[in-house]
């Protein structure tokens, strides 16, 4: 039912404003249908705040299907532009009059921090825009009654992430993406003539996408505005980095530096100037790219379609909850979880990072990045180094071991080598066991040194090796054997469930095999996301991107044909591809093994695909899981939707298979192997010589980086099934099916 006011409706609206960024459609797409859903009529204002001072068709009423086929887009489908009348008192009481009209007192705003001010300007004015226009009698005192509040929702729509309140903006994942893909791509052709690249990406205020590229890409440099080079003759550091790089081996030299990058008094560090730098003082061969607006365009990113696909169900929700009087709110995502905090607090403490740079305060610009960015500044400084540093005296040494268990997870290389250069960097021995624990227990165990990883950043698969092999007991007495025999005393076990496994088995049989008594921990590293002690595993992003893509050339496929399709994808007993795939790609329906499907369940979708189609419906999408169920599997679903849709339409199926396992790793990805990596290096150091040593499972709990005792993996996992008690991703469930399930079967 419309919530109204005396009989009034009480509308919702939506616009996006500022620069555009991928994720935009999505959030559109979420926010009409929410609204609905919740028996709302909402509207879209096209063309930012001119739409809105313009009115007449510019404000448009939205149904369901005006926003089918639209996640998929980059840019934004109700156009965005600037308005130089909005900012003026004349143009808001036009923009006001024109809300008035369609009986609108709710805004969802999508757009930066300057158009998220103007949002709030406009609401504080509202009651004495009102006040005039029922003076000037354009409005009714009873209207202005009606409507004698102005309540916003504001999501974050920025390439840059430099938003407080939000973890990640609209469009920024999707913006590392298309940096990642093309410095990879320079990298190749840097490579074959030994060349330097100087590559300029976005970011005024922010380096944030240079810096996550740079670490994503395994760059040699980068320039950020929150950390210019510590000294004047930061030219020669940065010529000397890249010259001890080549010495060492290195074909090619990659250099990026954000748009807004300066040295320590404030002057402007341009590409051109760097490139310069680096052909009069090394003589190198080098070409500059500047990625520029290609950086905000393309294909949004699966998390940039479910992310965004959250905070526009959640705007509306908040919108309609709210009191009237309610202070605007900013709706971002902290991990997994979605909040609501104030809109011109955020905006305020955004604003403050900028001054901050522009007085040169650098030191207080990364405290208010966060921790995790100046982290991530640290261990990029390390990794581009072209050798380890001597260790200091007294520094214990350990000898730590690398290994995988499970299936490949893309990824997995750039933990290896962040570990073996981590590692070596505060002075310990590394080495690795080659096919995983089976390795390890023939005794294929070689030492790893800084270069025997280069390259690995950004290649998928598991150079290693890795097996799902089981420990029997002589296995157990083997790897002690070996563990004895090359004196290892820390191992990083990188992989699935298999692994975690087996590093369990060793600690357990720490009574009968001293050499088990050192330190373990177990990095999540697989595409089925069902590891204990993380909410997200290694891997998971770069398949559910893979997946998403795919399914966008299946849709084109489908509408082409009127075709339904059922897409089978990976994920064992864990729902998480199927699940977030199904949101991200806009599928009808989804099967997973947490929730179990009935003949009456698929009898009734099968019922509403036909009806559907009927009516004109082009295509029909359902995702699978692997093992949604024993009986109800691929094959049968395919027949019973064929029996059902007669003539009506067609039916195919795509089994996906192991291609979701494979392909080069996502940015996500490459930052946060890297990113636990360097916490699982300092576990290893900080329990060496502890009685009992620690043996834990590292993740991502909550946002934060979070050590679990190894000896709770059983108590956190479901007794008979391959996943853990408790999946995040479940409570998405209801917003998936909100998303997909139009009210009343129309």
């Amino acid at each position: 039912m419309t919530p109204q006011t005396n009989g009034k409706p009480r509308n919702i609206a939506i616009l996006t404003s500022g620069g555009d960024s991928q994720g935009m459609n999505a959030a559109v797409r979420a926010v009409v249908r929410t609204g609905i859903s919740r028996g709302v009529e909402v509207y879209a204002i096209y063309n930012g705040y001119q739409g809105m001072v313009e009115g007449g068709d510019q404000v448009r009423r939205m149904e369901w299907g005006d926003v089918g086929g639209i996640l998929h887009l980059g840019g934004t489908v109700i156009g965005t532009a600037r308005c130089a009348e909005f900012r003026t008192r004349e143009g808001r009481l036009k923009a006001a009059h024109n809300l008035i009209e369609k009986d609108i007192d709710r805004l969802v705003v999508i757009g930066g921090d300057g158009s998220l001010t103007g949002a709030d300007i406009f609401r504080q004015e509202w009651p004495g825009l009102l006040a005039e226009l029922v003076e000037k009698g354009d409005i009714t005192a009873e209207q202005a009654a009606h409507h004698s509040n102005l309540m916003i929702a504001g999501l974050v729509g920025s390439i840059d992430n430099d938003m407080f309140g939000t973890d990640m903006t609209i469009g920024a994942d999707t913006a590392l993406h298309r940096i990642v893909e093309a410095v990879d791509a320079l990298a190749s052709t840097a490579a074959s003539h030994m060349r330097t690249f100087v590559v300029e990406v976005m970011g005024r205020h922010s380096g944030y996408l240079a810096l996550m590229s740079a670490i994503a890409t395994g760059a040699n440099y980068v320039l950020i505005p929150e950390n210019p080079p510590a000294s004047d003759n930061w030219e020669d550091e940065m010529c000397e980095t890249i010259a001890a790089g080549r010495k060492a081996g290195r074909r090619h030299s990659i250099v990026i530096v954000a748009e807004g990058a300066t040295d320590l008094q404030g002057n402007p560090i341009k590409s051109d100037f760097i490139k310069r730098v680096l052909e009069e003082k090394l003589h190198d061969d080098t070409r500059v790219t500047i990625l520029g607006h290609v950086q905000r365009g393309g294909t949004p990113s699966a998390f940039d379609r479910w992310h965004s696909t959250l905070l526009g169900y959640a705007a509306v929700n908040e919108l309609l909850s709210c009191p009237p009087d309610a202070e605007p709110k900013l709706i971002g995502l902290r991990q997994h979880d979605v909040v609501a905090s104030s809109l011109m607090t955020n905006v305020v403490k955004t604003q403050e990072v900028a001054k901050v740079i522009a007085a040169h305060d650098y030191e207080q610009a990364m405290q208010m990045r966060g921790g995790s960015f100046a982290e991530s500044f640290r261990i990029f400084r390390t990794l581009i180094r072209a050798h380890p540093r001597e260790p200091q005296a007294g520094q214990r040494q350990l000898r730590i071991l690398v290994l995988h268990g499970g299936g490949p997870a893309p990824g997995m290389n750039t933990a290896v080598r962040a570990a073996v250069r981590l590692g070596l960097d505060k002075g310990n021995r590394m080495f690795a066991a080659y096919n995983g624990f089976e390795g390890l227990a023939a005794g294929d165990v070689r030492e790893m040194n800084w270069m025997s990883v280069h390259g690995l950043v950004a290649q998928g698969g598991a150079e290693l090796g890795t097996s799902r092999k089981s420990l029997a007991p002589e296995d157990l007495s083997a790897i002690a054997d070996n563990l004895e025999k090359f004196q290892i005393n820390a191992i990083l076990m990188i992989g699935g469930l298999a692994g975690y496994r087996g590093l369990y088995a060793m600690m357990q049989n720490r009574p009968d095999y001293a050499a088990f008594n050192i330190p373990m921990v177990c990095l999540p590293a697989t595409i089925n996301n069902n590891l204990p002690g993380s909410e997200q595993s290694i891997g998971a992003d770069t398949a559910l991107n893979g997946i998403v893509y795919d399914v966008d050339k299946i849709k084109q496929s489908a509408v082409a044909t009127r075709r339904a399709f059922i897409v089978e994808v990976m994920g064992r007993d864990s729902g998480y591809l199927a699940l977030m795939s199904g949101m991200a790609a806009g599928a009808e329906r989804v099967y997973i093994p947490e929730r179990y499907m009935t003949l009456t369940d698929l009898e009734a979708d099968a019922a509403e695909l036909k009806h559907g189609f009927e009516h004109g419906k082009r295509l029909g999408l359902i995702i699978r899981n692997e093992n949604a169920d024993l009986i109800y599997n691929t094959d049968f679903v395919m027949a019973v939707l064929e029996r059902e849709g007669g003539n009506v339409f067609d039916v195919r199926k795509v089994v996906l298979g192991h291609v979701q396992q494979g392909g080069n790793p996502s940015p996500f990805d490459r930052i946060q192997a890297t990113r636990l990596t360097s916490r699982c290096i300092d576990y290893l150091m900080e329990e060496a010589g502890q009685e009992p040593p620690g043996a834990a499972m590292i993740g991502l709990i909550g946002g934060k980086v979070t050590f679990t005792d190894l000896a709770l993996m059983p108590s956190l996992m479901q007794p008979k099934q391959s996943r853990p008690k408790n999946e995040w991703w479940m409570r998405l469930l209801p917003i998936a099916r909100t998303m997909a399930e139009r009210p009343g079967g129309e």
